[in-house]
């Protein structure tokens, strides 16, 4: 009959969480975009890991070397909705020249695990495989079904993994209400000491826009008032040099009210900035949650120094709020003007849910057993996650793959960075969250 408590050897299961963590960083399950990836050695490893534990798994091809990892491990009450857990396998390419070490060697030093992938996101793989297994030797059994996902092409655009998935293989998520994968649940001390746990409860939308000027081609020597590339240059500047106005979001609301609680600032939702001195390296990715944003990526115009183009085209990366897409969109154009023709490339939703019930609680409670100064708040992404897809079957999803940092250590910047490396004690209390949180959700 199978255990109900917890007999997990906590020891075990946070070496063998490193080791894998190791394992996974070297195998290089690069994505290189546009449909080139290779997660083929990758699925195989996790699903031979969980055949060693009597775990079955389904091997999900999507495409030339895309592939995906399903498993489905049974609860103890079945008429309970059950929770995804899910992480992905790629990760983005790497310029080994520019790293201290070897970015696929998975070496320990300086007390971190070194490697591409090991904070985006093969610690939380590692995590996951880690505690499924250590729940097979000991015979344990989650309260609820658990659907273990390991989904291919995240880092470029999910066609391969999530969104696959959803549009044709619905069937796998029946029965599923809710959800947890990455970027959330890590730890960012503010000022006064304070160790937040930050925990993904909303995440921007996307509007990639292409812009496109036409005007009258002709010689580089004549006077052309009619200039493409003229037009589309100052749409551009116009765009790039917009100071979009700070919104309040339920998350952000949340989040920064509790900022200005601990720091003792004053919380004024129409100007928050001033918080952003008290959370250190994490400001890189909250400065972009307060407001919409639109960045010009990209410029395309001419073909010879001495002929003026009848066209010139850009792409601005346009992130929205949740509940602010048509203010972007209607803002762009009136700053590009109306000569400029834009067209969305790329859409995607926004997400934001409540930060409350039980699956909330049992995150909280679970960080609070191993940290008991610890304070759980929602945060709002700036970017996205394999969420998104899901959300389409009416999934909710929050990010949640604990992990304890250094005070001083900039996180944000290890994502898809140079020298990624995540904490050995961080990963090892990571585990013991996750187990923890698993089993009482």
């Amino acid at each position: 009959m199978p255990n109900t408590s917890s007999p997990i050897n906590l020891q075990i299961l946070e070496e063998e969480c490193i080791s894998i963590c190791q394992e996974m960083i070297r195998i290089p399950s690069v994505n290189f975009g546009e449909g080139v990836g290779d997660e083929r050695a990758m699925a195989d490893y996790v699903a031979a890991k969980l055949a060693e534990v009597g775990v079955a798994s389904e091997l999900i091809v999507t495409g030339e070397n895309r592939v995906n990892v399903v498993a489905k491990i049974p609860g103890r009450d079945s008429s309970r909705p059950g929770l995804v857990v899910h992480g992905h396998l790629d990760v983005v390419p790497v310029n080994a020249d520019d790293w201290s070490v070897d970015p696929f060697a998975g070496i320990i030093k300086d007390g971190y695990l070194w490697g591409r992938g090991a904070v985006d996101m093969k610690d939380m793989d590692a995590m996951i495989l880690a505690t499924v297994r250590a729940w097979q030797r000991a015979n344990y059994q989650p309260p609820r079904n658990i659907l273990i996902v390991f989904f291919a092409d995240e880092e470029a655009g999910s066609e391969y993994g999530s969104r696959y998935l959803v549009k044709n293989r619905a069937e796998l998520f029946e029965g599923y209400s809710e959800a947890i994968s990455e970027v959330g649940g890590f730890s960012v001390t503010i000022t006064g000491g304070h160790r937040l746990y930050f925990i993904e409860a909303a995440q921007k939308g996307i509007n990639w826009l292409q812009l496109k000027a036409t005007g009258d081609a002709g010689h580089g020597s004549f006077i052309n008032p009619k200039n493409a590339i003229t037009k589309l240059s100052a749409a551009i500047a116009r765009i790039g040099a917009h100071e979009w106005p700070q919104v309040e979001t339920k998350t952000g609301s949340k989040f920064w009210s509790k900022i200005a609680e601990l720091t003792g600032e004053k919380y004024d939702p129409s100007n928050v900035r001033p918080l952003l001195k008290h959370i250190g390296g994490a400001a890189r990715m909250l400065g972009a949650t307060i407001q919409n944003t639109a960045n010009p990526t990209m410029l395309t115009a001419g073909y010879k120094a001495n002929v003026i183009p009848q066209h010139a085209t850009a792409v601005v990366d346009g992130r929205f709020l949740p509940g602010f897409e048509k203010d972007l969109i209607d803002t762009v154009a009136k700053l590009a003007g109306e000569e400029i023709e834009i067209e969305v490339l790329v859409r995607d939703k926004a997400l934001e849910v409540d930060f409350e019930g039980n699956l909330v609680e049992a995150m909280k409670a679970a960080i609070a057993k191993f940290d008991p100064e610890g304070i759980p708040v929602p945060y709002l992404m700036s970017g996205g996650t394999d969420n998104k897809a899901l959300s389409d079957l009416g999934i909710i999803g929050y990010g949640f793959s604990p992990v304890k940092l250094p005070p001083d250590l900039d996180f944000f910047a290890l994502f898809h960075g140079v020298d990624e490396r995540i904490p050995i004690e961080g990963l090892k209390f990571g585990v013991k969250v996750l187990n923890e949180f698993l089993q009482n959700s």
